[in-house]
């Protein structure tokens, strides 16, 4: 157990680090953030989206949602204005792949993925843990 939260926290900082050290040598600019390939990186984080999960209504549909259902919130620049609301992403960690629909915005997130425990559940993950780097696209 202790290993694997090691090996997330460990991935989790090397994206972070990459991702600052390009922007420092100039190879990110603020639209290449944005941009989404069939291999973007990203964190993952937990969330709960249920009434009284800690959060209001999503974005997307203004609703709650079952923590058993695969769903996420995204950064604002992967949101775009709500572009991909009720898209299906395929997030892949753990050596699996899972669908979940963009349900909501991450206000205030960067590169971050803001998934329910379904999908945590679905990559084989420990929602304790509570971060974990990944990759995502659109389906």
């Amino acid at each position: 157990m202790k290993s694997l939260i090691f090996a997330s926290l460990v991935a989790t900082l090397l994206i972070l680090l990459s991702t600052h050290a390009e922007a420092k040598q100039g190879k990110l600019h603020p639209t290449d953030r944005c941009s989404v390939s069939k291999h973007t990186k990203a964190t993952l984080t937990v969330n709960s989206f249920e009434k009284g999960g800690g959060s209001g209504p999503c974005a997307c549909d203004g609703q709650f949602h079952d923590d058993d259902t695969r769903i996420v919130a995204l950064s604002p620049c992967w949101y775009n204005g709500g572009s991909r609301c009720m898209n299906t992403i395929i997030i892949n960690a753990n050596g699996r792949s899972v669908d979940a629909i963009v349900v909501d915005e991450c206000a205030g997130c960067n590169a971050i993925v803001d998934a329910s425990k379904a999908v945590w559940k679905a990559l084989g993950l420990d929602t304790n843990v509570g971060v974990y780097g990944i990759t995502w696209t659109d389906a």
